[in-house]
């Protein structure tokens, strides 16, 4: 392995901070990223998956306390910023996967050794790295999807390491840091923010990608909201259910019909590439000096994982080989189109895919809820990894941290996160035993209140239904899957058309004509899925933060353009950064207290 050199930049405010590229400077970053703030936030994730079902990833977070760390490094500390965040975001990403040893406990199935579960996640983060990354070069650097918690964490880390910028963004960024702290904490602890279900890191992504991609989320909502009392008559869903536990299945579908579309566009690319035709070049970059990117290197180190995978499925679970090798190509597809939905949305729908992939084993005559559930689990863990790694390599591409070392970081956290998603899980459910009994055959009287474990719950349930087929939910997903296939065949063919094109370079009305489409007529399936994985509420608070978003950036007035600021630090990308960061400190300081009050 190559030691990149010294940084010639070098410009520490502090002398005893050991040198950029110094085998110390590297010590730092991973014991603060591996040892303090992946713990941490995997500490609060896994309390929170727990608790209520959910997590806050911790890149955010990580971002902002990494940055603190390297600030003696002034402007040149952004990248071992991003590479502490990096590795502390494998770390907590890891650990909040203990959820599926939670469920083992419920389906009551037999212990085995410790260190076969952990070699058995340690395989599927390590392949979640790999097709992450193999990805990103397509959707971050080509299609340069917006990422908005990448966008946010870019723009804290250039701020807090760059004394200019942070001049020049402090009242915007921080105050959105303020009041998204203030309001995460308030959505959770005033009954009135509660009832209207207000997301604060929702609004804030908004604020990020604008109207474009938002206003689909709002009509896909009210669209499976009307839908209701139809999924009710036939049968799809029960009186008082919510639209969502049908509508999630459309909406994966959705996504998967439109990554198929692009994954063929994909290989024809590379296909042209291998012919010598590159229509779409990559942009240069602009990365620090370090080991290069080999791609036959990372193709072989994803075809290692994907062995070590099945082995260990093979061998230490009895998972058919038929199971596995399907578990890979699910894996293969929804890490594209989950990472296309991040880019897009910020929204990661790995408890939708998990659901979806079992019901794929049940159409193939799966029936074991053990077997099940371990091959589910390469596709929850990698496709959650997986997507990590293109939000983390989104920030830096943003910031032009080397590609390599980035991705050593990430794979470095994922070995530590491996062997605590094992250990935290024991640590909770030897301390508080009501986290191993089954809920899913409990009444609703006798549900813990401390401890929903939502997501658990919906891995149990699934689960359970293998010996008792649902047809209408093979239904559901073929729709979505038929609807967004056609919807992004007719996007591409009209955003391709040479008269369109023509016509929305025209002036006003073209561009009106473009934002219709995108935005009403013809919207991109991964925006528009947006709507049947959350509650309606969590629509409209994303929708309304992309609208404010696309109205003052339109019909403000703008002051010249200062270019010493990054071209995608304006004025509602800093204020929407800043209040997904407070969101996600508010939700982590919540999860702690909320953890030591039970101690």
């Amino acid at each position: 392995m190559s030691t990149p050199a010294l940084d010639p930049t070098d410009d520490r405010r502090w002398a005893w901070l050991p040198p950029i590229g110094s085998p110390g400077y590297y010590g730092l970053l991973v014991a603060v990223g591996m040892l303090v703030l992946g713990p941490l936030g995997g500490l609060a994730a896994s309390y929170m998956n727990f608790a209520v079902g959910f997590y806050v990833n911790a890149q955010v977070m990580a971002g902002i306390l990494g940055s603190i760390v390297t600030l003696g490094y002034g402007a040149a500390g952004r990248h071992g910023a991003n590479y502490m965040q990096t590795m502390a975001a494998s770390v907590a990403g890891m650990m909040a996967m203990s959820s599926l040893l939670q469920a083992r406990v419920w389906l009551g199935l037999p212990p085995v050794p410790h260190w076969q579960l952990v070699t058995y996640m340690l395989a599927i983060g390590l392949l979640g790295c790999g097709i992450g990354m193999l990805y990103t070069p397509v959707l971050v650097e080509r299609m340069k999807l917006t990422y908005p918690s990448g966008l946010a964490v870019a723009n804290i880390i250039r701020a807090l390491t760059d004394p200019v910028l942070l001049r020049r963004s402090v009242g915007r960024l921080f105050g959105g840091m303020a009041a998204g702290l203030g309001l995460g904490v308030a959505s959770v602890k005033v009954a009135v923010l509660g009832a209207i279900e207000m997301s604060v890191a929702t609004f804030g992504a908004g604020l990020i990608v604008g109207a474009r991609i938002t206003i689909p989320a709002i009509t896909s909502g009210l669209l499976f909201w009307a839908l209701t009392p139809t999924f009710v008559d036939i049968g799809w869903l029960q009186e008082g259910e919510p639209f969502r536990k049908i509508a999630f299945l459309i909406a994966l579908g959705l996504i998967l019909g439109a990554t198929f579309i692009d994954i063929a566009l994909i290989l024809w690319q590379a296909v042209q590439r291998l012919r010598g035709i590159d229509p779409n070049p990559l942009p240069p970059t602009d990365e620090t000096r370090g080991p290069r990117h080999s791609v036959p290197r990372l193709l072989a180190f994803v075809a290692a994982s994907a062995v070590a995978v099945v082995v260990c499925g093979t061998q230490f679970f009895d998972v058919p080989l038929l199971f596995m090798v399907m578990g890979l190509a699910m894996t293969a597809v929804l890490v594209m189109g989950n990472g296309i939905s991040v880019g897009i949305s910020d929204s990661n729908p790995i408890s939708s895919a998990f659901v979806v992939s079992v019901i794929v084993f049940a159409l193939a005559g799966l029936t074991d809820p053990m077997v099940g559930l371990m091959a589910a689990t390469v596709l929850l863990v990698a496709t959650s990894i997986g997507c990590d790694m293109q939000q983390d390599r989104s920030t830096g591409w943003r910031l032009g941290s080397n590609r390599t070392l980035q991705f050593r970081f990430q794979v470095g956290g994922i070995f530590l996160g491996a062997l605590l998603a094992v250990g935290i899980a024991e640590l909770f459910m030897s301390a508080y035993p009501v986290l191993k009994l089954d809920q899913t055959l409990m009444s609703a009287d006798q549900q813990p209140a401390q401890w929903s474990s939502a997501m658990t719950y919906k891995f149990v349930g699934v689960l359970r239904g293998l010996a008792e087929p649902n047809p209408h939910q093979t239904q559901a997903i073929v729709l979505g899957l038929v609807v967004g296939f056609a919807m992004e065949l007719a996007r591409k063919l009209l955003k391709r058309a040479a008269a369109y094109q023509r016509w929305v370079a025209s002036g006003r009305a073209g561009f009106a004509t473009d934002f219709c489409v995108d935005a009403l007529v013809l919207p991109s399936p991964y925006a528009f899925s947006f709507g049947g994985f959350v509650n309606l509420p969590t629509s409209l608070w994303f929708g309304i933060g992309g609208i404010v978003s696309s109205v003052v950036n339109t019909f403000a007035q703008r002051r010249q353009r200062d270019d010493t600021l990054p071209s995608d630090m304006s004025a509602t990308s800093l204020l929407g950064g800043g209040l997904i960061a407070g969101d996600a400190l508010a939700a982590l300081g919540l999860g702690v207290v909320g953890l030591l009050a039970l101690l």
